[in-house]
């Protein structure tokens, strides 16, 4: 293990923790394997966190940016109650659905009705040409018949259980392919839909079968992790989370067809590298830095989530933070560095900076301006 030292920290390097801040690890596990989600950290970077700040079965851990729910659902398998909050209605749902409690039986009684109903062509007039350009025609038709069958399903989790496989099931079907911020169409041979949506729902049952969840309260909110203002004032004894990294991407663009198709009417609020998309009143944090506007309002905005983090934590408690370095057309914004200032800021002590991942950013995709770090920050409420 190596080290790099600034003015203020030593920045431990653990190389070997790389692929643990990735979703990687998650796509062979049950139940966790449930939604891709490119930006989301690993259950086994969620376990080595819990093992490392010695939580227990009568701790309580938040996640702020919750995203698929890793962090719940690995703080469900080792029974320890969690809180996730999201700003993003899809991450909220499939957090909600992967934590929830089940009748496997009823799953199966369920998935005998939907699969014996007879197809009745649908009407696609209502799908915008935009999501259309991503499917094939008897698909498209296939996933909104079987939509519309479970939308008449009475129980809420299972509804909701349904829904997420049938969710997975379109994208895999689909044409849709994810370049960063981009969907682009890529045509591909596709599976009869019927067949394949019935093979998901027939593995996420057994996924049930495979996983050991213990009980304990999980709950999740849509809501701003700048004003949590819903959680009581030091009811947490740890927080596991991953915000926006500071960089362009635009996080719902992505997951477009996602939301149209299956979210109907539900109004969703872009969420930037900065948490809120047009910043106003921003204080500038570095103001000796000349940071770019979006830089600006991200140190701003975490300023403001750092301060609910310590208000909602214990005496004593942790906050785990993965962060990335921002790469801008002249430089590169070293976030750690900086995120560990603004929580010195705040009141945090701040126990660790490890870095795991780093990556050569270059302008004009041939200029090399220097690496990018990822990072994990550990941090304490004194």
């Amino acid at each position: 293990m190596k080290t790099h030292i600034t003015k203020k920290w030593v920045i431990e390097e653990r190389w070997d923790w790389s692929k643990l801040v990735t979703f990687i690890p998650n796509k062979n596990l049950p139940v966790h394997s449930w939604f891709y989600f490119k930006e989301g950290f690993s259950r086994d970077f969620v376990y080595s966190m819990i093992n490392l700040l010695k939580l227990k079965t009568n701790c309580r851990v938040l996640d702020p940016f919750v995203g698929s729910g890793t962090t719940l659902l690995t703080c469900k398998e080792v029974g320890i109650p969690s809180v996730g909050i999201d700003a993003a209605p899809l991450a909220v749902f499939v957090s909600q659905v992967k934590t929830a409690d089940y009748d496997i039986q009823k799953l199966k009684d369920t998935a005998r009705e939907v699969f014996e109903k007879k197809f009745e062509k649908p009407n696609l007039s209502q799908v915008s040409k935009f999501t259309k350009k991503f499917f094939s025609k008897p698909s498209l038709e296939d996933i909104i018949f079987f939509r519309e069958e479970i939308r008449k399903i009475e129980d809420p989790v299972i509804r909701n259980f349904f829904t997420l496989a049938l969710m997975n099931s379109a994208m895999k079907v689909s044409y849709a392919y994810k370049d960063g911020a981009v969907l682009k169409v890529v045509k591909k041979h596709v599976p009869p839909f019927r067949r394949f949506f019935k093979r998901v729902v027939k593995k996420m049952i057994r996924d049930l079968k495979k996983i050991d969840l213990k009980p304990c309260t999980v709950e999740v909110y849509l809501g701003d992790a700048r004003k949590m203002h819903f959680l009581e004032d030091e009811s947490f004894n740890a927080v596991i989370t991953s915000p926006p990294y500071l960089n362009k991407i635009e996080y719902t663009k992505v997951y477009a067809i996602e939301y149209e198709l299956f979210f109907g009417d539900v109004k969703v609020d872009p969420v930037r590298s900065y948490i809120g998309l047009n910043p106003k009143n921003i204080i500038d944090q570095f103001p000796e830095l000349n940071l770019p506007e979006a830089a600006k309002a991200y140190f701003y905005d975490m300023k403001l989530v750092l301060e609910e983090i310590y208000r909602v934590l214990k005496k004593k408690g942790k906050a785990v933070i993965v962060v990335a370095g921002g790469v801008f057309p002249d430089r590169i914004v070293e976030s750690d560095i900086l995120l560990a200032d603004l929580a010195e800021r705040v009141g945090f002590r701040v126990d660790r900076i490890i870095a795991v991942n780093k990556r050569v950013a270059t302008v004009k995709r041939v200029i090399k301006i220097g690496e990018a770090r990822e990072s994990i920050i550990i941090l304490s409420k004194t």
